[in-house]
């Protein structure tokens, strides 16, 4: 499959990341993608930048060595009833909205609860794509999962990061082979993404990659093949 662009990544300004975003665009260009989006960690994140950040960014340019370079958020999930840690006078301004559930900012749930924070989250105008949906220590309800996100047009994030076995993520490949089972069952559309932390894991689908070939997952459920196709997913 033609590998187009990357739309989970984070910079320094994330506070636990290692470039800065030129670098970052610089990379991608260097590796033959036609898109790219910076999606730093939202306000609520330890270390992470604050609102004022996210509201300044109309000052990045939107193209850099040739590339496009959209500027978003990884939203944090902050309850069971999907509310995230930036207003929406922000979030209508940004060109993406990642929203995940991490453990700073959320305790594991119960399945019902964690599936009720992932479906709610979906009905926030601004998110296009949940993140790392894989993540074992969230148990989630996958038949659900997928066949809201097919109704709500929202994007399942395949993240290759979950898979690398120094992930702190648990049973992400199991999670991951349930989730595309019912995503293929109801239509349900995917993006890998690379949730890199530094330059060099751009694009990286070492793992996300074999694991798609390996259940023989439909290329045209897989937005990264078409820029186009990842656009109209955009909130």
């Amino acid at each position: 499959m033609d590998y187009r662009l990357d739309s989970h990544m984070h910079t320094v300004a994330s506070g636990h990341a290692y470039n800065t975003i030129m670098e970052m665009a610089k990379t991608a260009a260097e590796k033959g993608l036609e898109l790219i989006a910076i999606t730093e960690h939202s306000v609520n994140m330890p270390g992470t930048c604050q609102l004022f950040y996210f509201m300044n960014l109309k000052m990045v340019p939107r193209r850099l060595f040739g590339i496009e370079v959209l500027q978003g958020a990884e939203l944090n999930i902050t309850d069971y009833k999907g509310s995230v840690d930036l207003p929406a006078d922000v979030l209508k301004n940004l060109d993406v909205c990642i929203a995940s559930l991490h453990l700073p900012c959320i305790r594991p749930g119960s399945i019902k609860e964690n599936t009720a924070a992932l479906l709610s989250v979906m009905e926030n105008p601004y998110v296009s794509i949940i993140g790392h949906p894989d993540d074992g220590r969230y148990a989630v309800d996958y038949r659900e999962l997928a066949k809201a996100a097919a109704e709500r047009h929202v994007l399942l994030e395949v993240n290759n990061h979950s898979l690398d076995p120094a992930s702190s993520r648990t049973m992400a490949r199991e999670n991951l082979i349930t989730m595309l089972k019912w995503c293929e069952e109801f239509g349900t559309h995917v993006i890998l993404n690379s949730d890199a932390h530094w330059c060099g894991d751009i694009a990286d689908r070492r793992f996300s990659g074999p694991l798609l070939e390996e259940i023989r997952f439909p290329e045209e459920l897989v937005v990264n093949r078409d820029v186009d196709l990842y656009r109209s997913f955009l909130k």
